[in-house]
Order: structure tokens, then sequence, then C-alpha cells
């Protein structure tokens, strides 16, 4: 097999004459605001990655929530709850210290995807937070996100994928749990079978 090290691409201008110019569609679809038409995906959204770059690396996290968790405040500004998750905050120290962030979201059903960019701040604003709160419980911040750019992706990926299709969704016996995981790399001083029986009750108790 050919070393991956061999035959790279090393500037703009060779990927350009590998895959041509982007076409008027690929264009055109990218504004800077939410248009009402991008504001319906991101109101019916659950889910969606939240890319952040800071001094340590790159980090992508799963984001999900009721539909519509992400506001569309006004055209140019979203806010998105931060719920109780693993206290890591590794996209929060990010957008601390590198406010860049890019948001791709998922639509159950749908073969299209929106996705944002932007610039992106914290805030803890008691009655900003007490307007997303769910269940009674708010989130500790708000990450206020100011669009850039906000555009929607063909289905190719997800056709390809089968993303949304019944009959190719994996059993999750066939996984490793997450207390396996943790067994094996702390030589079995956390998680463990005892680790995986807990944890839907200790989520259900920490889920807002």
């Amino acid at each position: 097999m050919q070393q991956p090290t061999k035959n790279i691409i090393q500037n703009v201008e060779e990927l350009e004459a590998l895959y041509g110019k982007a076409g008027e569609a690929s264009l055109v679809k990218e504004v800077a605001e939410v248009i009402p038409k991008y504001r319906s995906f991101i109101e019916q959204s659950p889910f969606c990655s939240l890319a952040t770059s800071g001094p340590e690396g790159l980090d992508c996290s799963p984001r999900g929530d009721v539909p519509g968790f992400v506001r569309v405040h006004d055209e140019r500004t979203l806010m998105m709850p931060d719920r109780r998750g693993n206290n890591r905050c590794d996209s929060l120290k990010n957008i601390i210290r590198n406010p860049k962030i890019a948001l791709c979201f998922l639509i159950p059903g749908s073969l299209t995807t929106l996705r944002v960019n932007g610039q992106a701040y914290l805030s803890i604003d008691p009655e900003l937070k007490s307007s997303f709160a769910e269940q009674g419980k708010e989130p500790r911040s708000i990450i206020i996100i100011k669009t850039d750019a906000v555009y929607f992706q063909c289905g190719r990926a997800i056709v390809r994928s089968k993303l949304w299709d019944q009959d190719i969704q994996v059993d999750p016996s066939s996984l490793p749990t997450p207390g396996e995981v943790l067994a094996y790399l702390s030589d079995n001083k956390v998680g463990g079978k005892k680790y995986d029986a807990e944890w839907e009750g200790r989520a259900n108790k920490t889920m807002w």
C-alpha cells in the first residue's frame, strides 16, 4: 500500500487544480445572518456539534437538548445553554481564549445540515440563564454566538452514511462501554461494570 506521506497536496493552487472552483449554488447560499429559512433549521434541531480552538488544540463537542435549544435572538445572534456535563469545560476554555467557533446542526429525518461560523463569548447573566431553565434547572452559562457565516450543507454525507436509516443502527452491545474504556485506561481503578450499571440513574439526576 502507498505510504500516506507521499503525494501530499502542498498549496491551495494544487487543491483547486484537483477539485476546481465552487459553483454558484455553493457560494450564494452563504450569508452572514440567520435568514428566516435558515432559522427553521435551527429551531427544529435537537443536536449540533460545536467546534472550538485553543492553545491546547482543537475540540469538537456534541450538544443536544430539546428541539430549538439554540435560540435565535436576532439575525446575527444565537444563544446556546451550556447544560450539565463532565466539567472538563474544553469548549468553554477555548471560547474564553479564542472566540472563533463553528456549529453544525443536524435535524433528524432531514438530509440537509446547517453550518454556522462565528465568534462566541460566555454570559452568566441571571435573567438570561433563568430564561433557559429546563425542569427548574438553569444552565451555568450561556454561549452567545455572533454569526459570520451561515449556510446549508447538501445531503450527500447523510445519504452516503444512511444516518437516519433504522435498518443499519448499530447494536450498542457490539461496542465497548464507557465503563470498559475507563477500566482499560485506569488499570481497573475507575469504571467497570458498576460504572455502567449506575450511569443511567446518575445521568437522569444530572441531565439539566
